[in-house]
């Protein structure tokens, strides 16, 4: 079980209350230069055939939001943020095999998306409970992997 000071707790809803989904979840997934999708299905269906294509698409930026409101799941859930996402972990390993890294590649571009977005108030302290927020995240949504 991870812990969480009051300064990360309020840190993580803070952030959370103030990004715009539609604008930071896609422009993540469109910073990552690939889409963190890896089933051909995706590929295929959303015609995603180089980095414009992905930057461009309707259903790339909808999935971008669609990750950040996921993430609320997390946010309210921060104690048992691995159960939480159990069934996503099994979803995406073995419905959709996305490669696990590529969680990790979401995180760090929603960290400097984020970043960008809040300018001068990303101090070092906030970015820290950012990124062990979401490494835990990341953890959790690996853990069918293992």
């Amino acid at each position: 079980m991870v812990e969480w000071t009051d300064f990360e707790r309020d840190t993580i809803q803070d952030i959370f209350s103030r990004i715009e989904y539609d604008v930071v979840g896609p422009a993540a997934l469109a910073r990552s230069g690939r889409l963190p999708l890896d089933s051909e299905v995706f590929w295929r269906l959303w015609n995603l055939y180089n980095a414009a294509a992905i930057k461009g698409n309707p259903m790339v930026s909808k999935h971008g939001t669609t990750i950040l409101h996921g993430l609320d799941r997390a946010v309210k859930n921060m104690d048992d943020i691995k159960n939480t996402y159990a069934e996503l972990s099994v979803l995406h390993s073995e419905k959709l095999h996305v490669d696990p890294d590529n969680f990790k590649l979401l995180a760090d571009c929603l960290t400097i998306v984020v970043a960008a977005q809040l300018g001068n108030e990303f101090s070092g302290e906030v970015q820290a409970a950012f990124q062990k927020f979401l490494a835990v995240v990341v953890s959790s949504l690996g853990r069918q992997y293992h």
